[in-house]
């Protein structure tokens, strides 16, 4: 198989990258999906993991493979030029084409797919059938849902363990019910958010990327906040979305997962 074989499975399994479009001319952002780089030839096999690091190389190196796929774009903005001698990043994307590693990577339409990394945070707190909040064609991004009921203190243990993590914030009672929770995978608060998790009647609202004056304003509407990396709030998805779509990729495959973002 070549690179644009597999971009065309993601697209047609999880989400187009036409989704992104949409999120991005519907609610005004920005984003920079599909094949960043393409050294050409046959894909010896595929790392998935969420950034394209040097780790995330070295691993694709080691294994053999000349594909890499990650969830944040690899080149977000412009690039006017590359300093090898200052930036870490320009260094990884210099590496990969050395070595002849292609990258894709799918961002927002992964985000919003509707079994996508929003979709699968929400699966991970418990939660089922959700309202959106910036909701699209086929699919869509944020979401307040019931969940089983519980203690705020009950539910922060439970995070912890379903996304294996311990570098979280958190703020609240410990003996609060929670019996709805607002979700935004990454960096998912604002105005338009926190309006709409006490509109939906969300006993806790989790994100990530969280500033001072949002975690005031949520905590003074009656909510508790849970701040997790924003790491932890999408490799979990995008594992998910890689297990399911990995025995029809016809190429060897695996995922990496820096654990010291978790």
């Amino acid at each position: 198989m070549k690179i644009e074989d597999i971009f065309a499975l993601l697209e047609k399994e999880v989400a187009p990258v036409s989704l992104s479009d949409e999120f991005c001319g519907k609610y005004k952002m920005y984003d920079n999906s599909g094949i960043i780089i393409n050294c050409g030839g046959e894909v010896t096999g595929a790392l998935f993991t969420l950034d394209l690091t040097s780790k995330a190389v070295e691993q694709a190196k080691a294994l053999g493979y000349n594909l890499i796929v990650t969830h944040h774009p690899a080149i977000f903005g412009g690039i006017s030029k590359f300093d090898l001698t200052a930036n870490p990043q320009a260094n990884t994307l210099a590496e990969c084409m050395k070595c002849g590693i292609s990258v894709i990577s799918m961002h927002l339409n992964f985000d919003a797919a509707p079994q996508g990394i929003d979709y699968f945070l929400c699966k991970g707190l418990g939660g089922d059938k959700a309202e959106l909040s910036a909701p699209l064609s086929n699919g869509g991004y944020g979401r307040v849902y019931s969940v089983a009921p519980t203690t705020f203190k009950d539910f922060v243990q439970k995070v912890k363990k379903e996304f294996s993590t311990q570098m979280l914030f958190t703020y609240g009672e410990e003996d609060k019910k929670v019996n709805r929770v607002a979700s935004f995978c990454g960096a998912g608060c604002d105005d338009h958010n926190i309006n709409f998790a006490a509109n939906g009647g969300a006993d806790v609202f989790v994100s990530a990327d969280m500033k001072h004056h949002e975690i005031l304003a949520l905590t003074q509407r009656g909510m508790a906040v849970i701040v997790l990396t924003h790491y932890a709030s999408e490799n979990y998805g995008f594992e998910k979305i890689y297990s399911k779509i990995k025995d029809g990729l016809k190429v060897k495959s695996g995922y990496f997962t820096d654990t010291t973002l978790l």
